[in-house]
């Protein structure tokens, strides 16, 4: 569970609802169905002009994805392609031709599939960076989703207050009412603007920096089949690849050493 996630969303709203205590409000003048619906529907319907409807179902079930962190780890992942490449240095890259059925990250599995097939890296990479791209280019589309969305709410929001205060003008005989029916009318706009700040940009940006972890972790997977099919020192390769978890991984059995300088 992404922890930063439900706490962002917890502390946003105890803020705001704490906020509004202090000043001697009470929950009850913020829970409007009416408002709710205006703004919650009128979104909806213009994301759904605005994208396709593939899309939009897309979109409800990466949600998951704000609230979990990744099962993918890079380290394990790290770990298996140099294992794969000493084996590729022992015994040729045919043999982990037998290693294919137990891989379960289909971006490797075609990548290795291809270098034990033979392809010339300058092929494979082209082929695999395709790939990736189109994946971006597919993915891409759900935080774009939801920051239009985050674009939309303020607006129907304030579509909500206007038509609140519509209803108010037509009762203007009874005076003592107008004050109540302006406060409810102007619910509209904050569940509008809260829905965008606190839930559908946050949404977005959560959701693109997920995207970049795994176009991260499929450019580090993609360099080391490349280097295996290229030969490349196993050693040296796991120093190369660490530089996509940060640079924090050692070499086994080649600890940094520190220089001290002399007094």
């Amino acid at each position: 569970m992404d922890i930063s996630s439900f706490l962002g969303i917890l502390l946003a709203v105890a803020g705001i609802l704490l906020g509004l205590l202090i000043e001697g409000g009470h929950i009850g003048q913020v829970l409007q169905p009416t408002a709710a619906m205006i703004v919650l529907g009128g979104t909806a319907g213009a994301v759904m002009l605005q994208f396709p409807l593939t899309t939009v179902a897309s979109s409800f079930t990466r949600v998951a994805r704000i609230f979990l962190v990744p099962r993918s780890n890079g380290e394990a992942v790290l770990k298996q392609l140099v294992g794969f490449a000493h084996k590729a240095r022992r015994n040729g890259i045919v043999s982990l031709d037998n290693e294919l059925g137990s891989i379960q990250d289909p971006f490797l599995k075609q990548a290795l599939m291809l270098a034990v097939d033979g392809t010339e890296p300058s092929e494979l990479r082209a082929i695999m960076e395709l790939r990736i791209h189109m994946q971006l280019e597919r993915d891409d589309k759900i935080p774009a989703l939801y920051e239009a969305a985050g674009g939309f709410s303020p607006t129907i929001g304030i579509i909500g207050a206007v038509l609140g205060l519509i209803q108010v003008m037509q009762h203007l005989d009874h005076i003592e009412e107008v004050g109540k029916g302006i406060a409810v009318a102007f619910v509209a706009t904050i569940y509008g603007v809260g829905l965008a700040n606190i839930l559908l940009l946050p949404a977005a940006g959560k959701l693109r920096q997920r995207i970049k972890e795994e176009q991260s972790a499929m450019e580090m997977t993609l360099e080391g089949v490349i280097s295996i099919l290229e030969g490349m020192n196993p050693n040296m390769m796991e120093i190369k690849l660490s530089a996509f978890l940060g640079g924090t991984h050692a070499a086994p059995g080649k600890p940094t050493k520190v220089t001290r300088g002399a007094a």
